[in-house]
């Protein structure tokens, strides 16, 4: 993960603590917070921002996701980070995100013969 986003997650744990299961988002009633509670969370951090544009937490998973094998990240990594069971998925989804990968696959079977 990039460094800035390592240090505000390790600032924000050393401010407010973790659970015993590592959860750092946590609410008074539950151990982590449900998907109803980061959507509220998202909605009011959307309006104090002055976001009109439908935007959903989700769609900052795929933008992630998106970005990752556009910028040479193996998507291996991208399915494992994602929690898909199955790199397939991944694969099938941002594969056309893969920047001239027939193309330099190409080339390095070329050099091998």
């Amino acid at each position: 993960m990039p460094w800035t986003v390592r240090e505000s997650l390790l600032r924000y744990e050393k401010d407010h603590g973790a659970d015993v299961h590592g959860y750092l988002l946590r609410t008074r009633r539950s151990a982590h917070w449900a998907h109803t509670t980061l959507e509220y969370q998202w909605n009011a951090a959307k309006k104090r921002a002055g976001i009109a544009r439908r935007l959903t937490a989700y769609s900052l998973r795929h933008f992630f996701a998106s970005n990752c094998p556009a910028k040479g990240i193996p998507v291996a990594d991208v399915a494992e980070w994602m929690g898909h069971k199955n790199i397939n998925m991944t694969f099938k989804i941002y594969r056309h995100l893969m920047p001239a990968s027939i193309g330099r696959a190409a080339r390095l079977l070329n050099k091998g013969l």
